[in-house]
């Protein structure tokens, strides 16, 4: 199982990185992001601290991928912070996108995909020819098992076929319970409209980490 979207007590998560890895490691977790909420006033702080969370690839058998979720952030500066979250480390940099069930700036979903962001979160009523622009960009778009951002997964799935995009499952994980299982995680894709071969191979084989 690998999960490339997770927050600590960084953000707005329950756990601090060391027990989130370690609830992640007994769930069979091979690589986690963790993917704090940021901007432009917290980035720098959160990479700082986030990045030492490396410590545990030493004695966990679990990969450890400092990141970051660029939310809420207006489209135009998108690009930007993109460029500066890489320039300070992270391995991972994900948008919150367009999510019906929170007032997301409209263009967010554009504004990321342009910027070449790794995974694009949560993208609500994502159109073609966005999903045609992540296919282009190389971006994943997110199949989440999170509770009111997961009303727009099947749409999301039909979107990223119709355009041949990559997609990957992803948790956003904010408590323990949140963490799932790979079983769980082909479930949750089945039940986005993927067949379970197509379920299977997006979950064993991430687009992200090999």
């Amino acid at each position: 199982m690998i999960d490339l979207h997770t927050h600590t007590t960084f953000s707005d998560g329950e756990l601090i990185p060391s027990e989130l890895v370690r609830r992640a490691e007994v769930k069979g977790y091979t690589a986690i992001g963790l993917t704090d909420h940021v901007d432009c006033t917290n980035m720098e702080h959160i990479l700082s601290c986030i990045s030492k969370a490396k410590y545990m690839e030493d004695v966990l058998d679990i990969r450890v991928l400092p990141g970051v979720e660029l939310t809420h952030v207006p489209p135009s500066k998108i690009a930007p912070l993109v460029s500066l979250a890489r320039r300070l480390g992270a391995e991972i940099v994900v948008m919150h996108g367009e999510t019906p069930v929170e007032p997301v700036r409209p263009g967010t979903n554009q504004a990321a995909l342009e910027a070449e962001v790794d995974i694009l979160a949560h993208p609500g009523f994502i159109t073609l020819e966005e999903a045609e622009l992540a296919k282009e960009n190389g971006v994943c778009l997110e199949i989440t098992a999170r509770s009111g951002h997961n009303i727009t997964n099947g749409h999301v799935v039909r979107m990223a076929k119709q355009a041949g995009a990559m997609m990957v499952v992803d948790t956003d994980t904010h408590s323990p319970e949140d963490l799932i299982d790979s079983e769980r995680a082909v479930q949750i894709a089945v039940g986005a409209g993927l067949t379970p071969e197509e379920a299977l191979r997006i979950v064993q084989n991430h687009a992200i980490v090999q």
